[in-house]
């Protein structure tokens, strides 16, 4: 149980969208009598943990034949002291029902921020197609039959996606602060070296000293249209609002809602209708009693998708990025568009910054983003 001087926090988040997205930036998946084992790198520790799953899009119920959790050794191996088994209620079998949550039990493993731990999930019966973390830039070890008390899985499929998993809680001190990082793929993480940790959230909690902050961002999200993931108009209470120990929220949304649309013939979303639904993000956080801090708009200009409409949504990008600048509705702002852009072609990433398709930050521009915010701003 929690004492007086402890609480239940996010140390891990992953946000999770529809395996039926009209626009699949990642083929789907399902399982059947199969073993996952995923990574989850935790932002924070704590003396307990609880696991949190999640058939939020599944039309199927989805049964759990066991799961266990320990810290990872190196790629599939656990760390064998440290494995435990997940029980929920009680049971180590679960039954999870289409469109629902389940929380597990606590479980006595104490964590560190930074550590790998490895979750194992066996799923005897058929799942349908899985709800999923489509661009997590992490591996998800997937083998026939039920491996979850192996401590590892030789012969292993690998499949850059995270399934079925929704966060880690830690039992942490009372006073702990959580931001959460909510919005698209720059926090997510795609570009950045797979398995390597480091996205511009791993960068940032490098560098907090009184909190952390957990990622809920998701590569080809949109602020105001629903397709890749829920808009996050809709997921802001979600996915931000309601995460356990949350004070404060750093945003970073406008590339999709500019561009992305037009793989599906849609029109880009203008200036006004931007600003918005900036403005309207951050009066809900208000309302909540949360700080926000959002971000401009980075460069894309050398995107090399074809198709999409990046000439023509520069000068928006440009007008909306002026606002942020000069708007006072939110808490701070951090220039991550000047910080990562070319001084010689501001509408686009610097070579040294690019992860090579125009539009996503490698490792370093990764971390310039993350420089780029004062965090003294947020954590006080």
């Amino acid at each position: 149980m929690a004492s007086q001087d402890t609480r239940w926090v996010a140390g891990f988040r992953s946000a999770v969208i529809s395996p039926e997205e009209r626009i699949k930036l990642t083929d789907p998946h399902e399982f059947a009598d199969q073993t996952l084992r995923q990574v989850l790198h935790m932002a924070g520790g704590g003396e307990q943990i609880r696991i949190r799953l999640t058939n939020r899009y599944g039309r199927t119920p989805l049964v759990i034949g066991a799961a266990r959790i320990a810290l990872r050794k190196t790629a599939d191996e656990i760390v064998q002291e440290t494995d435990r088994e997940v029980r929920f209620a009680g049971n180590t079998k679960l039954t999870v029902p289409a469109g629902g949550e389940a929380l597990s039990d606590p479980i006595d493993l104490a964590v560190q921020a930074g550590d790998d731990l490895l979750l194992s999930l066996y799923l005897p019966e058929p799942t349908g197609l899985a709800t999923f973390s489509h661009m997590p830039t992490e591996i998800a070890y997937v083998a026939d039959g039920d491996h979850t008390a192996g401590t590892e899985m030789t012969g292993a499929q690998e499949i850059s996606s995270r399934f079925f998993v929704s966060g880690v809680d830690v039992l942490a001190p009372a006073e702990t602060v959580i931001a959460v990082a909510f919005g698209d793929s720059w926090f997510e993480g795609f570009g950045s070296t797979l398995g390597a940790n480091r996205r511009s959230v791993d960068a940032l909690n490098e560098r907090t000293q009184r909190g952390w902050v957990v990622n809920q961002g998701i590569g080809g999200n949109r602020l105001l249209t629903g397709e890749i993931g829920e808009r996050g108009l809709d997921r802001f209470e979600r996915d931000a609002r309601d995460v356990p120990g949350v004070r404060h929220v750093v945003i970073h949304f406008g590339i999709n809602d500019l561009i992305l649309g037009g793989m599906g013939g849609q029109e880009p979303a203008t200036a006004t209708e931007l600003i918005e639904g900036f403005t309207e993000l951050a009066g809900r956080a208000h309302a909540a009693g949360l700080t926000i801090h959002a971000g401009t708009i980075g460069p894309y200009a050398g995107c090399v998708y074809p198709g999409l409409p990046v000439a023509e949504t520069l000068a928006t990008r440009r007008a909306v990025n002026e606002w942020i600048r000069g708007t006072d509705v939110f808490d701070s702002v951090f220039d991550v568009d000047r910080a990562v852009a070319d001084p010689q072609r501001p509408d686009y990433i610097r070579p040294e910054f690019d992860s090579g398709d125009g539009m996503h930050l490698n490792d370093a521009g990764a971390r310039a983003m993350a420089e780029s915010v004062d965090l003294t701003k947020i954590f006080g």
